[in-house]
């Protein structure tokens, strides 16, 4: 395939050399969460044009789909470069119950995933693999330990964490240099600013935010369309009942500012995650090319600080009413994921990763 149409940003992502996209994709909602699952013509098709549209950071993971997001992909790979393509993949959430997150960390667990994934991709190489949510019942060191082993072994070439602890994060850095940290930022989520960001920028790891879009509710999800019954976001706490009714305020802030300048509120939204700084590469998902190329256009929504200001103000965080997770994730977010010292007890069973 020849190179992509669109010139499309690129930035740093971490300190040890990897390049991608300043947009990345989602692939999570093509097998199904948000809406229908696409067919897999139509899933890898959105994924080849993304990349034909500039974007070459794509994000799955093992349990998306049951397994099934990891195929589609893999079958969009074979039509694309690979060696163009910055794939992330990720490990770590065993089950969901209604109220509560399976998580698995044990180094048998992280390789039996790895290697489970490399075969479903159908590649030779992860180029980011994240730990999904943080296994609080072991210590960091040994996952990371094992996700070293990896490295060294060529299957996979960076590490990343997903809602880690700002302790998590130090000791899990200094087993090995982390590339990137996975964390939902958003307009009307932003409790990683005070810590985790600063922490971040100390150590060097780049910062990929997942749900920019607030789970397309600055996309007008839900306000101005219907979304589906069986959608995951019908029982979204900041999407039922009252917390709706006042949150459609905050919408109608950015549709008005988004007028002002010229763009749709989802670019608008959108830009200002990517204003946020050149280490901060947003991973916003969508199963229409008219999203996609929506999305696109926010790289070209300038801001100045004052403009940065202007928006952010527009959303005070302590307006947004609900919480940001659903109740079965709540302990599984970062300000839970701390994990026993090194020296402690391993009291976790091993893991294989039939049981995902």
């Amino acid at each position: 395939m020849e190179e992509p149409k669109t010139k499309t940003p690129r930035v740093k992502l971490g300190t040890q050399g990897l390049e991608v996209s300043k947009l990345g994709f989602g692939c999570m909602g093509l097998t199904g969460i948000y809406n229908s699952p696409l067919s897999e013509e139509d899933g890898v098709q959105i994924i080849v044009d993304a990349f034909k549209k500039g974007i070459t950071f794509f994000d799955t993971a093992n349990v998306y789909g049951a397994n099934a997001n990891e195929i589609m992909v893999g079958k969009a790979l074979k039509q694309l470069p690979r060696e163009k393509v910055q794939l992330a993949t990720k490990f770590g959430i065993v089950g969901m119950g209604p109220t509560s997150m399976t998580v698995k960390g044990t180094p048998e667990y992280v390789r039996a995933c790895c290697e489970a994934s490399l075969k479903r991709l159908d590649v030779e190489y992860i180029d980011l693999y994240y730990q999904h949510r943080v296994d609080t019942s072991i210590p960091i060191e040994e996952t990371i330990g094992e996700l070293k082993r990896l490295v060294e072994e060529g299957k996979v070439k960076y590490i990343g964490l997903s809602e880690a602890s700002p302790d998590t994060i130090r000791r899990a850095h200094a087993v090995h240099p982390i590339t990137a940290l996975q964390m939902e930022w958003s307009l009307w989520t932003r409790d990683i600013e005070e810590e985790i960001v600063p922490l971040c920028r100390e150590l060097g790891i780049g910062i990929v935010p997942y749900c920019p879009l607030g789970r397309g509710f600055f996309a007008g999800k839900a306000v101005v369309e219907s979304l589906p019954p069986n959608s995951f976001l019908a029982s979204h706490p900041r999407l039922v009942g009252d917390n709706f009714d006042k949150n459609k305020v905050l919408y109608t802030r950015i549709a008005t500012l988004a007028a002002m300048h010229n763009c749709t509120p989802a670019q608008l939204a959108l830009a200002w995650v990517l204003h946020q700084g050149d280490d901060v590469v947003p991973i916003p998902g969508t199963t229409k090319i008219k999203n996609l190329e929506d999305n696109i256009g926010s790289l070209k929504v300038n801001l100045t600080e004052a403009d940065v200001k202007e928006i952010s103000d527009a959303v005070p965080v302590d307006e947004v009413a609900g919480p940001r997770s659903y109740q079965s994730m709540y302990l599984n977010t970062w300000k839970f994921a701390n994990t026993p010292p090194k020296d402690g007890k391993n009291s976790a069973q091993d893991g294989t990763c039939e049981e995902v």
